[in-house]
């Protein structure tokens, strides 16, 4: 690495399967190269999915590792699973090597054979291994993190080919083999390392992917999201957020000023947009916020990353691959200051977007750090769906100081991971996710209940979850939370405000989860409806600085808001309703009356009476 690129900071993206498997090329032509010039860059990348999670990569080869342990009947389907991983990656480099005339340049053609060649050779490695796999049907944990490790390698070698083709250099770094150089080859060792997944286990393993990144030297280095086969499952251990997980550990290791999660949308809302329409763009959250939505149902960020970020002090900031160009969220760690951030993605000199950066002041300013660590308002809202409600009364044959140790020894046999729980001496409620594959296991873990006593299990719950910075010290929120859902009718099955000081957590019916998201939304976040919004459009009194009438204390300024307008047409139609001249006063309330009524129409709302008066 020449003396110039040694200086600069180092920056470290990570880019989800399904943003490499619909901006492949807008994220190798204009978003990777638009950062080159000022940092050294590592970029993470997922297994390439298609439009879904379930159509990708990394379902594909799990749906190989079942036909191999189905045995040779399913030799037909293990074939025809495999073909189709390398038909697509195959396909995709064609699409972006080749031009649309079938043509393409010597250089081109050289990266397009060798990488072709690869990824051929790879697939056919694979299924010489899994038709092995099939006579004995069976597959070790580290033999499926073989297999599931190919899609983050092939992905890698298709980024680089597509960079090295726009004369960016590029080298893929694998990592499967990560653990082994680190612990040695003696699975002994290795499951010695990984009994406790401690920080000496990262900070470790976080030492060797640098050590492979700076031999790259100039080239940029492309690192696979999939790090190292482990004795009990990469996937077992971390989870399918593993990616996330390798991208924090790139960025701790080499110190990186900033962590970049691309994803497809703008960044984390105050709601699910879908469910809230009124939802807002949040441009700033804490780490702890950010696990907290993400236990509860927000897919945001995967908890392990955040622990990594948090500890070394790393910002990380969610962008959106469809709009590069926008600030999206960034997640600070929240109890010391914050090093300076990188500047926003190079926006387009045409557009000539100036995007501010949220400052250490800021982050002072709103109770992220100090001594008045306090917010008036919560951050944000989030659901969880499809949650068992399991009532347990204790009977009388069974001392109280054993039950709640045998309540929770059972769960524990039978792998289950509970939400929320609270207790008494003689009861217990516990709330938890159910799933159609484990409706078995929940059938034998009621059994194992009923031995304490009497078990009243409620199906179709939902955890509707408000969370905020240090939400204990806001006087009188559970209390606002409750009103609020009272005042819409809505019956609470269970509460629970968390040790972490940052959540209320409760357990409605599903089919009043999204009401209950929306009245929270509105009445305790003091975030307006959009029937709100235009109602205070018509009366004039829509804020246009992004402020908020709830207060200084309010979560408003943090919010990137853009208040609704009526569109140009309106007053195109103005000026031709009354020529140029200037309208009486009583005239121009009777053409703004029929206009605004006309474009709320046209959005499907309907006035009320005197709403205009």
């Amino acid at each position: 690495m020449d003396a110039s690129r040694e200086n600069r900071p180092w920056l470290v993206q990570k880019y989800g399967g399904t943003s490499l498997g619909k901006l492949l090329e807008s994220i190798c032509s204009k978003i990777i190269p638009s950062y080159l010039q000022n940092y050294n860059l590592v970029v993470v990348c997922s297994a390439i999915s298609g439009s879904t999670k379930a159509s990708g990569t990394t379902s594909l080869l799990l749906e190989c590792v079942s036909h191999a342990e189905a045995g040779l009947s399913a030799q037909a389907q293990l074939n025809k699973a495999i073909d189709l991983v390398r038909d697509n990656h195959v396909r995709l480099l064609e699409k972006y090597l080749v031009n649309s005339n079938g043509t393409r340049s010597d250089l081109c053609r050289d990266i397009f054979d060798a990488t072709k060649t690869v990824i051929v050779k790879e697939c056919e490695s694979l299924r010489g291994f899994l038709l092995a796999a099939q006579i004995i049907g069976e597959l070790s944990p580290r033999a499926r993190d073989r297999v599931v490790a190919l899609g983050e390698k092939l992905a890698c070698r298709i980024v680089a080919a597509f960079l090295s083709s726009k004369g960016v250099p590029a080298e893929p770094v694998v990592l499967e083999d990560v653990v082994e150089s680190v612990f040695g080859a003696s699975i002994f060792e290795q499951k010695s390392a990984l009994d406790n997944l401690g920080p000496r286990f990262y900070h470790l393993i976080a030492d060797d992917i640098t050590r492979r990144i700076r031999e790259c030297g100039d080239h940029v280095p492309i690192v696979t999201g999939f790090f190292g086969i482990m004795p009990d499952s990469l996937l077992k251990n971390v989870g399918r957020g593993y990616s996330d997980l390798c991208a924090a550990m790139c960025a701790v290791g080499t110190k990186a000023a900033e962590l970049q999660i691309w994803k497809e949308v703008d960044g984390i809302f105050t709601a699910d947009p879908r469910k809230v329409p009124s939802a807002r763009l949040l441009s700033t959250v804490t780490a702890e916020e950010a696990t907290e939505l993400t236990y509860y149902g927000s897919e945001v960020i995967h908890p392990l990353t955040m622990d990594q970020i948090r500890c070394a002090n790393i910002p990380l900031r969610l962008k959106n691959v469809f709009n590069p160009t926008g600030p999206g969220t960034i997640i600070y760690p929240s109890r010391t200051p914050s090093p300076p951030l990188t500047p926003p993605t190079p926006t387009d000199e045409k557009a000539d977007v100036k995007i501010p950066l949220p400052s250490i002041d800021f982050m002072l300013g709103n109770g992220y750090h100090g001594d008045q660590q306090e917010r008036r308002r919560p951050t944000a809202v989030t659901v969880k769906d499809a949650i068992l409600l399991v009532n347990v009364a204790c009977n009388r044959n069974t001392k109280s100081q054993g039950f709640l140790s045998g309540v929770f020894d059972r769960l524990e046999e039978a792998g289950i991971k509970t939400d929320l729980v609270t207790t008494s001496e003689r009861n217990v409620s516990l709330a938890f996710q159910h799933s159609e594959e484990g409706s078995c296991q929940h059938h034998r873990l009621r059994g194992e209940l009923e031995k304490f006593g009497k078990v009243v299990v409620t199906e179709n719950m939902s955890i509707v979850t408000v969370v905020g910075h240090k939400m204990r010290n806001m006087v009188g929120i559970s209390a606002e939370i409750l009103a609020a859902l009272a005042s819409a009718k809505i019956n609470i099955f269970l509460v629970s405000q968390g040790a972490s000081e940052i959540n209320v957590s409760l357990v409605v019916r599903t089919e009043d989860a999204v009401l209950a998201m929306n009245v929270i939304h509105s009445k305790v976040l003091k975030i307006p409806t959009h029937w709100e919004q235009e109602n205070n459009f018509i009366k004039g009194a829509t804020p246009r600085d992004g402020s908020s009438s709830s207060g200084s204390g309010s979560r408003a300024h943090a919010v990137e808001y853009r208040p609704l307008t009526p569109p140009r047409s309106v007053a195109i139609l103005m000026r031709r309703r009354h020529g140029r001249r200037a309208p009486d006063a009583s005239a121009e309330a009777d053409a703004y009356e029929y206009l605004v009524q006309r474009w709320l129409k046209r959005r499907r709302h309907v006035t009320p009476a005197g709403l205009l008066k």
